[in-house]
């Protein structure tokens, strides 16, 4: 016998639908079921909660603006990853004008020592290497080791061939051994 779908619990397709008619209700529910994997993959970009929170928030208001546009020809997680991504790099820009600020309050802060102790995980250790990689070297590992994606869906989300995500792959590899060496963690 078949199962059939809770009326509660539509499709996405059907809450997107929805939500490009305006129902309120159906784009609520699509943001409350995607929230997680926005925040999530939010995280693993930035490394810090409240950084997270922010583009996760930013994304939130932006879908509101570009379901519309929304035209159903990859998976919808694609596209909202790439929403995620964007609000992510649009986030590091405004930090990098804002950098000057940052350091000075670092210098100040190792001086009269007040700085965090250091995260002795060395699974923290590993993603924050992975942030510090070339942007898409950086993606393809987020999207691939750190949301479980493959290859081919990697390259979707990402707008790139999936032999050149595999090549991204093997380059942030390389890399991620001289970094996690230089630190002193492998």
């Amino acid at each position: 016998m078949a199962m059939m779908l809770d009326e509660s619990e539509a499709s996405d397709a059907e809450l997107i639908g929805r939500a490009k008619g305006g129902d309120r209700g159906a784009f609520g529910k699509l943001l409350e079921r995607h929230y997680d994997f926005v925040y999530r993959a939010a995280y693993r970009w930035c490394g810090r909660k409240a950084d997270a929170e922010d583009i996760a928030q930013e994304v939130c208001v932006r879908l509101g603006k570009a379901i519309r546009d929304y035209r159903g020809g990859g998976a919808f997680t694609t596209w909202l990853y790439t929403m995620t991504m964007n609000a992510a790099r649009d986030m590091m820009r405004k930090t990098q004008r804002e950098t000057v600020k940052t350091e000075a309050y670092g210098v100040h802060a190792l001086i009269s020592g007040e700085a965090p102790a250091e995260n002795e995980d060395p699974a923290e250790a590993l993603w924050a290497a992975v942030r510090q990689l070339p942007d898409k070297q950086r993606d393809a590992v987020l999207l691939v080791y750190g949301e479980g994606l493959s290859h081919a869906a990697a390259a979707e989300a990402m707008a790139i061939s999936e032999t050149t995500v595999s090549w991204h792959i093997h380059e942030a590899k390389k890399r991620l051994k001289t970094l996690m060496r230089s630190a002193g963690e492998v």
